[in-house]
C-alpha cells in the first residue's frame, strides 16, 4: 500500500500474515488490526492538528478519534501512537493515573486535551512513564525554543 497525506503504520514482516484489517479513517487517523498469541491487538496512527488551527478543525479531530476507540471492543488491545501536537508538561498535575511523571517542559492546551483524552479512556501516555536522557526528551529544536512533542 503507498502512503497519503500524514498517517502510516510499518508491520514487521513477521507480524504481516498476522494482519486481519486496515482501515484508513481520513488524513490524520488509521488503525489496523492485528491476531497475535491469542490477542487482537488495535494499534491507531493519530496525527491531531496543529497548534493554531481553527478549534472546528480540532474538534472533529477528537471526534473521529472518540469514535475509533469506542469501535473497539473491549475484548481487544489498544495502542495508541502518535503526534498529537501538545506538551503534557513535566508536572502530572491532577493527571498522576495518566502522565507518568517523567516529560519535558510546560503543559499547553493540547497536551491538556491529550490528557483528558487518556483520562477518559483509561490509557497511559507512555513516553512519560520512563526517565530519558535529557537529549532524548527534546523532539524539536531551534534557535528560539526546545520542545517536546506528546
Amino acid at each position: 500500500m503507498r502512503g497519503k497525506n500524514g498517517v502510516g503504520i510499518l508491520v514487521n514482516n513477521d507480524l504481516r500474515e498476522l494482519v486481519v484489517e486496515v482501515k484508513r479513517v481520513n488524513d490524520s487517523l488509521m488503525t489496523i488490526k492485528i491476531v497475535v498469541g491469542g490477542y487482537t491487538l488495535n494499534v491507531v496512527s493519530a496525527y491531531a492538528p496543529q497548534v493554531g488551527l481553527n478549534e472546528e478543525v480540532k474538534r472533529s479531530f477528537w471526534e473521529d478519534l472518540d469514535g475509533l476507540v469506542r469501535g473497539i471492543p473491549s475484548t481487544e488491545k489498544l495502542i495508541i501512537g502518535g503526534d498529537f501536537n501538545g506538551h503534557i508538561g513535566r508536572l502530572r498535575g491532577g493527571y498522576a493515573d495518566v502522565h507518568g511523571g517523567f516529560s519535558f517542559g510546560d503543559r499547553n492546551g493540547e497536551g491538556t486535551s491529550l490528557l483528558e483524552y487518556a483520562k477518559a479512556f483509561e490509557l497511559v501516555i507512555a513516553n512519560s512513564c520512563y526517565m530519558k536522557k535529557t537529549e532524548h526528551l527534546i523532539t524539536f529544536r531551534s534557535m528560539m525554543a526546545k520542545t517536546r512533542i506528546d
